[in-house]
């Protein structure tokens, strides 16, 4: 069936919704997150934050388009969820010069964005599963999930801004964190991995929205 939606990408091409949005990897990281949720919440709840500090007015601007083009971004993500590829852009690369990762910064920056206002589904799916140990998932079996997704998000923020890791640091571990920071982006496509197989674990207690979301691709 011909998908005459609005790609996601040229949402950044159209100069008013460009100044709405953040960058676009912002976006794609953030659009991650909700993909990744344990339940997916609506997007009249969160396309919202996502424009919640746009620096201009949203006069003029085809709400019904962005809408579309953000959609369309979070079947991209479900897509390769779907199929197991990868799930971090190729644009958004580590290196060592801080100017050169700013794409991988800004996609990780939106993920923990995101995560932020996803935290109560994340915590509601965890006491249900505990609630409901019929419906578990894996969970159970495995290691505390809590420690899991701490694990995962402290990686994230790691390499989304390690300048302020080195901060809560001594001088001794910013010094030995500085060193590790290329085994540690070597180590985030396995920990979003991670991150997404914990959220489908938590699924399994909650209404399956995953599916939904699939199926409007098709």
């Amino acid at each position: 069936m011909e998908n005459n939606s609005t790609p996601f990408s040229s949402l950044f091409a159209e100069p008013a919704l460009a100044a709405l949005l953040p960058s676009q990897c912002h976006c794609r990281g953030f659009i991650f997150a909700v993909a990744t949720s344990p339940e997916i919440p609506m997007p009249e709840q969160w396309m919202p934050w996502l424009v919640a500090n746009a620096p201009v007015a949203a006069s003029d601007v085809s709400f019904e388009h962005m809408a579309e083009g953000l959609m369309d971004g979070l079947r991209q993500n479900l897509q390769a969820m779907r199929n197991n590829t990868s799930l971090l852009p190729g644009v958004c690369q580590w290196h060592d010069n801080a100017a050169e990762r700013k794409e991988l910064t800004a996609w990780l920056s939106g993920l923990l964005s995101a995560h932020g206002r996803l935290e109560p589904v994340w915590q509601r799916a965890w006491q249900l599963a505990v609630a409901n140990p019929e419906k578990d998932k894996g969970v159970k079996g495995s290691e505390d999930p809590a420690k899991r997704l701490s694990r995962c998000l402290k990686l994230f923020s790691t390499l989304a801004n390690p300048g302020l890791a080195m901060e809560r640091r001594t001088d001794e571990q910013a010094a030995a964190l500085q060193q590790h920071l290329p085994q540690l982006a070597a180590q985030l496509p396995a920990m979003l991995k991670e991150y997404v197989d914990l959220a489908g674990e938590l699924a399994g207690v909650l209404p399956d929205q995953f599916e939904t979301f699939v199926q409007m691709k098709e």
